[in-house]
């Protein structure tokens, strides 16, 4: 394994976002770095995304789904990021994940895309493999990487932090430059090494933070690692008190909270308690249950509380055909019914769940940050599109369109940044340490995980966010302690990670006193 790996642009991360820029750059003849912390590629925030993305519907046009996103961001979004999406989007969906990559959406009998609605959305317009559409468009992106001959592809291995001449240049001086970016320390979690990765561009595409939350749709590698290593470079990172929580995930005593698509309630599934009655209408009475995630969420958590009960329903069986759940959400039928639910003949217990970061690193329209060399795509980046709540499948149209519009860049600007010597920056200085308990690491994310559920989730007030940062502030000293005393594990990292990311959101929501979107205070 060499100490030091060299190379033009480092990709750190291989979702949507990332994988987009990785092949663009490829296909345009430049050779790329593409690592994940995942033994397996496909292990994404991309693979585990149901619903759908973004296309062009009927009757459709760019203002109405700006005005789709702007509505959903509760007057916080960008409308300079929604025009951009509204606009490229469909044309990068047809040029990248139809003809380049084959994406094999769901189609009519009569070879048209089949077109679903979902809430905040005023027309159908997303295009969905089945209730496995970001696995479809992950598998096909990754396939082709590892196809490519200008993609070098590294699993299993872990960005620990950024390199930045300020921080680690053995040459002092340059502590008096501007901020640049100039690669990662890379943790190879099969030898158990540290690698150099120097690189002319460093991209950060490691997807979301849900892992920190007791309950979320995220898979187990979400601890907010881009975030938080930014953070810790000195990057702008702005938005964070904006943690979406998806209305719907399955609510089963011993069963993982995986995600139940809002495309449920777009083909017609409606919210209920045990007696099969419905409450969205009193919530909102215009869109009912297609209404904005934020408001959906808090209505089944108020429903919860005055009912004192441990989670509400979803009711297909009344309101859709049963050959039309099994053609459109198999997945979740499959997964369901191994826990004893039959969705065609059941109601689905749900609850909310920590889902999709709105905040994130702050990057400009191009995926820049306030780095030079350093760039962000993706959940862990915030361009603004969304605001304070997103809107239903615009994740993957936006890792999309800023993954393409990044690749652009790089391409026009690939020489305006010298590569860094590598002879500046110094090798990891290991410490012959022993291994970790592995019971500290897990009792310490579980902290992480009930503080951050009971006193930074759906509903916030003063008293819970204080009492938050008190706790979470002592818990990093002591993780941090924990990480100088200890032998390096992705474990450990992912856990140093989690911990800074969880201050950053909890001092963001204790900083807006404001409620907007799904930050809510009380």
């Amino acid at each position: 394994m060499p100490e030091l790996i060299a190379t033009e642009v480092l990709i750190i991360g291989c979702g949507v976002a990332g994988a987009t820029v990785a092949l663009q750059l490829a296909d345009a003849g430049m050779p790329v770095t593409v690592v994940t912390r995942a033994a397996d590629p496909n292990d994404t925030n991309t693979h585990w995304a149901q619903g759908g993305i973004i296309y062009q519907g009927q009757h459709d046009a760019p203002e109405l789904l700006v005005a789709d996103i702007l509505r959903a961001g509760a007057g916080h979004s960008s409308h300079q990021a929604a025009t951009i999406l509204a606009a490229e989007g469909p044309g990068l969906v047809e040029k990248i994940l139809l003809e380049r990559v084959g994406v094999e959406f769901d189609r009519l009998p009569g070879g048209t895309l089949s077109l679903a609605l979902e809430g905040g959305h005023a027309v159908p317009r997303i295009v969905h493999a089945a209730d496995a559409t970001g696995k479809a468009i992950g598998a096909a992106l990754v396939r082709a990487l590892q196809a490519h001959p200008n993609v070098t592809l590294l699993a299993g291995h872990t960005a620990i932090d950024l390199l930045t001449p300020a921080h680690h240049s053995l040459n002092r001086l340059d502590i008096y430059a501007p901020l640049t970016c100039v690669g990662a320390y890379l943790y190879d979690q099969t030898a158990g090494q540290v690698q150099r990765c120097v690189a002319r561009h460093t991209v950060l595409a490691t997807g979301g933070l849900g892992q920190i939350f007791l309950c979320t749709t995220n898979p187990a590698g979400a601890r907010g690692d881009g975030v938080a290593i930014a953070y810790r470079a000195g990057a702008r990172v702005i938005n964070m008190e904006f943690m979406q929580f998806h209305p719907t995930t399955f609510a089963q005593p011993n069963a993982p909270h995986f995600l139940i698509t809002e495309a449920v309630r777009g083909e017609g599934g409606r919210l209920v308690h045990a007696t099969g009655e419905p409450f969205m209408h009193t919530y909102d009475p215009e869109w009912k249950d297609l209404a904005p995630r934020d408001v959906v969420a808090r209505s089944i958590y108020h429903e919860m509380l005055a009912k004192d009960v441990p989670n509400v329903y979803l009711d297909l069986r009344s309101y859709i055909p049963e050959h039309r759940i099994h053609e459109h959400f198999p997945t979740i039928y499959a997964e369901c019914l191994k826990y004893g639910i039959d969705m065609t003949q059941d109601l689905v217990p749900v609850v909310p769940g920590a889902h999709y970061s709105c905040g994130g690193v702050w990057v400009d329209a191009w995926g820049q940050t306030t780095f030079s060399g350093l760039y962000a795509v993706g959940e862990v980046a915030c361009t603004g599109l969304h605001g304070a709540n997103r809107l239903a499948s615009t994740s993957l149209l936006e890792g999309l369109v800023w993954g393409d519009r990044l690749a652009r860049y790089l391409q026009s600007h690939f020489h305006a940044f010298p590569r860094f010597s590598s002879d500046h920056i110094p090798p990891w200085s290991a410490v012959l340490q022993g291994p970790p308990d592995p019971a500290l690491i897990q009792q310490d994310m579980s902290v992480i995980k009930h503080l951050m559920w009971n006193y930074v989730g759906l509903v916030r007030t003063t008293p819970r966010l204080e009492r938050a940062l008190r706790e979470l502030r002592h818990l990093e000293t002591e993780i941090e302690r924990f990480y100088q005393a200890t032998a390096l594990t992705d474990g450990v990292i992912g856990l140093r990670n989690a911990v800074r990311t969880a201050v950053i959101v909890a001092m963001a929501a204790w900083t807006n006193k404001t409620s907007m979107g799904c930050h809510y205070r009380e």
